[in-house]
C-alpha cells in the first residue's frame, strides 16, 4: 500500500447549459447536460493511519458536516463494503473545502469521487471503471460524472454519459453570491418539465462557437432559482459588466459562470468582481481538456 499521503482534485462541476426533459414516474427528473469539471475545486488528501479519521479545512469548512452523513465517508464505507475489510486498513482523509456548500457546482459529489479514485489507489485494489461507477451511482446522481471529470453531455437522471472529444479548455469566472439554494426547492418551482432538448453541439469549440451555441441554449433551473435567490441576477450582472461573453447559472445555483476569451482576461474580471463584492465567493479559472485537446480555448 502507498505508505505516503497523497492528494487528489476535486474539481467544481459546472452546467454550461442544462435542459429539463421530462420526469420519471418516481419524480427523478430526465436532463440534457453540458457539463465540464474546472481546474479549481476542493482537495483531498488520503494517508493510511492506525485509525479511521476525517477533518475538513478551508474556506467553506464550517459548512461541512464530518460525521457519517458526509459523502467523503460514504464513498470510503462503500468502497470499504464492495472491496472487503482485510483489503481497506484505515485512512485519514483531508478535505480542503473550497468550494461553497449547495451552489449548483457538484461539490460534495466531487469530493465522493476524488475519495474513491483515491482510496483505490492507496489500498491498491483491482476494481474496473464500471464498478467504480456503480458503487459511485449508490452515492449519488453526479457522481459517476464526476468520476469521469471531463467535457461530457449528460443525460437521463445524469447516469447516461457520452464525451466531448476535442472539447478545449475554456477561460471562466466562477461567482457565487455567499447564498444556498436548495434543489428539491427549484426543481418543485419549474413551471415547464419537458422541454427539448439540447441542440447539436458545434462542430469546433472556439470561444466564439461556444458563446453562439450557449445563446440557444438554456438553464432550465435559472428562473425559479433566481426567484428564490435574487441575489442569483446580481452575480450574472456583475459577470457582465466585468466583460464576460456569455454569463449562465450552473445547476441549481446559486454558483454562476461567466465565459473569457483568455485566462487574463478572466482574471482581470474576476479581481473587478471581487473589488466589487469582497465576501463573495470569485474564482478565475479554467476547464479541463479533452483528452487529446489542444486545451486551448
Amino acid at each position: 500500500m502507498d505508505a505516503a499521503a497523497r492528494t487528489w482534485l476535486a474539481p467544481a462541476k459546472i452546467n454550461l447549459a442544462l435542459h429539463v426533459t421530462g420526469r420519471r414516474a418516481d419524480g427523478y427528473h430526465l436532463l440534457d447536460s453540458l457539463v465540464v469539471f474546472t481546474r479549481f475545486g476542493d482537495r483531498v488528501e488520503i494517508e493510511p493511519a492506525d485509525s479511521d479519521r476525517f477533518s475538513v479545512a478551508g474556506r467553506y469548512a464550517t459548512s461541512v458536516p464530518i460525521d457519517d452523513s458526509n459523502l467523503v465517508v460514504k464513498a470510503r464505507e462503500a468502497l470499504r463494503s464492495r472491496a472487503g475489510q482485510q483489503s481497506t486498513p484505515p485512512v485519514a482523509i483531508r478535505l480542503e473545502k473550497n468550494l461553497p456548500v449547495a451552489s449548483g457546482v457538484g461539490g460534495g459529489s466531487s469530493d465522493a469521487a476524488a475519495v474513491l479514485r483515491g482510496l483505490v489507489r492507496t489500498w491498491e485494489l483491482d476494481i474496473g471503471e464500471a464498478e467504480l461507477v456503480r458503487i459511485g451511482l449508490t452515492l449519488g446522481a453526479d457522481v459517476p460524472m464526476c468520476l469521469s471529470a471531463k467535457p461530457l453531455v449528460a443525460r437521463g437522471v445524469g447516469d447516461e454519459l457520452s464525451l466531448v472529444p476535442d472539447f478545449p479548455a475554456l477561460a471562466l469566472v466562477l461567482v457565487n453570491p455567499g447564498v444556498a439554494v436548495s434543489t428539491p426547492d427549484v426543481f418543485n418551482a419549474l413551471q415547464k418539465r419537458d422541454n427539448e432538448a439540447l441542440p447539436p453541439l458545434p462542430r469546433g469549440f472556439d470561444f466564439h462557437s461556444m458563446r453562439n451555441w450557449l445563446e440557444i441554449t438554456r438553464n432550465d433551473l435559472g428562473a425559479p432559482a433566481q426567484a428564490i435567490q435574487p441575489p442569483i441576477g446580481r452575480a450574472l450582472s456583475l459577470l457582465n459588466r466585468a466583460g464576460s461573453g456569455f454569463s449562465r447559472m450552473s445547476g441549481s445555483g446559486a454558483t454562476c459562470f461567466g465565459l473569457f476569451e483568455t485566462g487574463n482576461v478572466a482574471k482581470r474580471a474576476a479581481a473587478e468582481i471581487r473589488s466589487r463584492e469582497p465576501d463573495w465567493f470569485v474564482a478565475a479559472t479554467r476547464s479541463i481538456a479533452s483528452e487529446g485537446a489542444d486545451g486551448q480555448n
